[in-house]
Parts: C-alpha cells; sequence; structure tokens
C-alpha cells in the first residue's frame, strides 16, 4: 500500500478524473457530515458521466432523507474505492470492514486520521469533510446542483453546530453563503436538524439530565444513554448523537461526556466529548479514539461505572 498523502486539490481532481465504477464509503452511525460529502462526491461524479454509490454499515436514518431524494444506487463492477470522513478503519462498521485494505482514496478532516488508504487527503483545519468536497468541486470548476448544495450545506451545518461550534472558520462561513446563494433551503434545513424533536426523544432528554452526574466542583459532567432508556422511551437511534452536546450546555462543565450504550454489545460504550477549552482528541486518543480539539469520541468496553472511572481518572490530568 502506498500510504501517500496528497498536498492539494490538483492532486484529488486528477483521480477524481481518471476513477470510475466508485464506491464511496461513509462511517457506521452516518450524521449530516459523512452523508453529505458521499452524496454530494456521488452526485458529482454521475454528472460527469461516472458509474458511483454512497454506501454504509448502518442504512440511512429517516431524518436525513431530503439528503438522500430520489438516489438509487447503480449495478457496476467496482473498480475505485474512496472513504469520506472516516479517520480510522474501525469507523467502518460491521459490514464494511472488508473494505479496511481496499480503499483508494481518503478525503477526511480529522486530525486524528490514520492514513489507512493507498493515498488521503486530509486538511484537518476544515470544519467539516463537505467543506473539503465543496472546495474541492469549486476548484475544478464544477457546476454545483441544488441537490448537491443541499448535501453539503448540511454537512457543514450540523458539523460546526449550526456554525457554533470552535471548529468554525471563516471558510465554512463563505461555504455556506455560497450554497445559500445556489438556493438551499436553509431555514428548513437548520429547523430539522436543530429544532425538532420527536416527543419521545424530549422525554429521554429530561430523564437523562434529571441523572446526570458532576465531578470536580461541576466541571466534569456526565450523562449515560442506556438500553434500557432507550427502550423504554422508543428513542430512534439515529437521534442519539445529538445527546452528545447536552452536558456542555451546563453552566460550569469543561468537559462534556456522553456514554451510549451500544445495542448489540451491552458491555461497550460509545463515548463522546465535547470540551470548552481543552483538547478532547487528546483526551479521546487515550483510549483509542480520535476526532477533533473540542469534539472527539472513542469506545470503552465495561460496565457504565468501570468507564465512568477510567474516563475520570483521565480527564483529571488535563483540569
Amino acid at each position: 500500500m502506498e500510504n501517500m498523502k496528497l498536498k492539494s486539490y490538483d492532486e484529488v481532481a486528477e483521480i477524481l478524473q481518471g476513477c470510475d465504477n466508485v464506491t464511496i464509503l461513509t462511517h457506521k452511525s452516518p450524521d449530516g457530515d459523512c452523508i453529505g460529502a458521499g452524496m454530494g462526491l456521488c452526485l458529482y461524479l454521475r454528472s460527469q458521466g461516472k458509474h458511483a454509490n454512497v454506501v454504509n454499515s448502518d442504512g440511512f436514518p429517516a431524518r436525513y432523507d431530503f439528503m438522500i431524494g430520489d438516489y438509487q444506487p447503480e449495478a457496476f463492477d467496482e473498480k475505485f474505492v474512496i472513504s469520506v470522513d472516516i479517520s480510522d478503519t474501525s469507523l467502518l462498521g460491521d459490514e464494511l470492514m472488508g473494505y479496511a485494505d481496499k480503499i483508494d482514496l481518503c478525503i477526511d478532516h480529522h486530525g486524528s486520521n490514520r492514513f489507512f488508504a493507498k493515498k488521503s487527503y486530509v486538511d484537518a483545519s476544515a470544519s467539516a469533510a463537505c467543506l473539503i468536497i465543496f472546495e474541492l468541486l469549486e476548484h475544478m470548476g464544477a457546476e454545483i446542483t441544488l441537490p448537491m448544495a443541499t448535501n453539503l450545506y448540511t454537512g457543514l451545518a450540523t458539523d460546526t453546530g449550526c456554525f457554533k461550534f470552535q471548529n468554525t472558520t471563516p471558510s465554512a462561513h463563505i461555504a455556506a453563503a455560497k450554497l445559500m446563494e445556489m438556493g438551499v433551503d436553509f431555514e428548513h434545513i437548520n429547523r430539522k436538524m436543530f429544532d425538532i424533536k420527536s416527543r419521545s426523544r424530549i422525554m429521554a432528554e429530561q430523564k437523562l439530565i434529571s441523572d446526570m452526574r458532576f465531578f470536580e466542583d461541576g466541571s466534569i459532567g456526565f450523562m449515560t444513554v442506556t438500553n434500557q432508556i432507550v427502550s423504554e422511551f422508543l428513542i430512534d437511534r439515529a437521534e442519539l448523537d445529538a445527546f452528545a452536546q447536552i452536558p456542555l450546555t451546563i453552566e460550569g462543565v469543561r468537559f462534556g461526556y456522553t456514554l451510549k450504550q451500544q445495542e448489540d454489545k451491552p458491555q461497550l460504550f460509545k463515548v463522546s466529548l465535547r470540551t470548552t477549552d481543552a483538547d478532547a482528541a487528546a483526551i479521546c486518543g487515550e483510549f483509542g479514539g480520535g476526532g477533533h480539539l473540542r469534539a472527539a469520541g472513542c469506545t470503552i468496553e465495561g460496565k457504565a461505572r468501570e468507564v465512568l472511572a477510567k474516563l475520570l481518572e483521565v480527564t483529571r490530568k488535563y483540569l
């Protein structure tokens, strides 16, 4: 495997122009950014007369139906594989793990990227994978259609928390403005992504917030989403990623943890960390995870109290 690190959009453009019959991989538990980047790239390749599909291990959650539109997978003999918004092959999920050593090109924005692909373009300063795809297409002089723009805007908005997170850059705002000029219904997208919640989710949030635990004078907050809570409140698991922001909304919390028990592996917890002034990626990196400066994640095996204790021990070093 070459493991070549690409340095420019010209290099990526040359690869895209020369490939066909492309499978685009997105990460498990797909979010707006990986779907938006995958769909945006797929629609571009198809507009160039190429064959391309977007796949992931878990399917596309219903809340992102407006991004998928009338997309249908094509039948072709796969010749090239691209991953988007994936920093580590462990994020492929069980259904796509067979691709772990077959990825030709990785396009990502995580500083913790492990450079597993034959060729990788990683820009850790980019607010979202969708920002990279947008700037790449713009650099190539591509015509960005409304469906492409809708996907790219959604990914950009969701990965920046509607342009509130620390990773929001001037480039993100500029890209958003250009996408809005293309006719993107930003009001509908932002209301759907950030304002509308199911009744079951609201009830679950009330329960989870009341059960939150705090340490170190309230600077560390833990919220634990168990399988029992998911079942009791009939929560759509696609909504769980949004819970990661809740602990940090509590005044005084600098380290906000959300622990999510895995449905098929009760002894495994997916951990999401949000911070105000500490390196979230470094903390999660101590458990084999990664991410961004203020938002990162990892998985830890054990009972909930054991996972909490492990995280607490490490977090105290960063106070």
